[in-house]
């Protein structure tokens, strides 16, 4: 098992091709995919052939980027993964934060706890300059996470999506909080 980080109740390793049955059980909740592709029926096929794969590509294409299964340290349970990485059109020091965790993990700041561990990583360890994260405007409890940990919000905008992929409150857009390292040094 290969460790990325630890907090007082979470380790956060990489992804690995075994995996596949725990991604499955987390994208299958409707619940949890609510404000992803408005709760489908997750496709094991697509987590294995195209999900998993591109988590695996990360760790030697972005040496400190990834995605992180997170794993609760007194049970050993998968309680769902957070991401450190650039997008696509964006600089290699300013990645953008996210994660996804199962039901069970809702509401016990383990959202808040793996982002500050990754935020703290990214500037005291990574150089980062600037973290973004996204949402949809309707999804309080992400954007909750991002206002503790210090981020604020910059923009509401909408994206152009099939009218088979929207979720319920995508009328209502996206939000994009960021932190650049300045912030996060002058925080209380």
């Amino acid at each position: 098992m290969h460790v990325f980080l630890e907090t007082e109740r979470l380790i956060l390793r990489r992804f690995t091709e075994s995996d596949a049955d725990a991604l499955f059980d987390l994208y299958d909740d409707a619940a949890v995919m609510k404000y992803i592709d408005g709760g489908r029926p997750a496709d094991r096929t697509e987590i294995v052939t195209l999900d998993l794969p591109a988590f695996l590509g990360y760790y030697e294409r972005f040496p400190g980027y990834g995605f992180w299964a997170a794993i609760e340290k007194s049970t050993g349970d998968f309680l769902g993964w957070f991401h450190f990485r650039p997008r696509p059109a964006d600089p290699p020091d300013e990645p953008e934060l996210g994660y996804r965790l199962h039901r069970a993990a809702w509401g016990k700041g383990y959202g808040t706890e793996g982002s500050m561990a990754l935020l703290a990583k990214g500037f005291d360890d990574l150089g980062v300059k600037r973290v973004t994260a996204f949402t949809m405007t309707v999804n309080q409890r992400s954007r909750r996470v991002m206002e503790k940990l210090g981020m604020t919000l910059i923009r509401t905008y909408f994206d152009e999506f099939p009218e088979h992929d929207l979720a319920p409150g995508a009328e209502h857009g996206e939000v994009e909080y960021a932190i650049t390292r300045e912030q996060w040094g002058s925080r209380s």
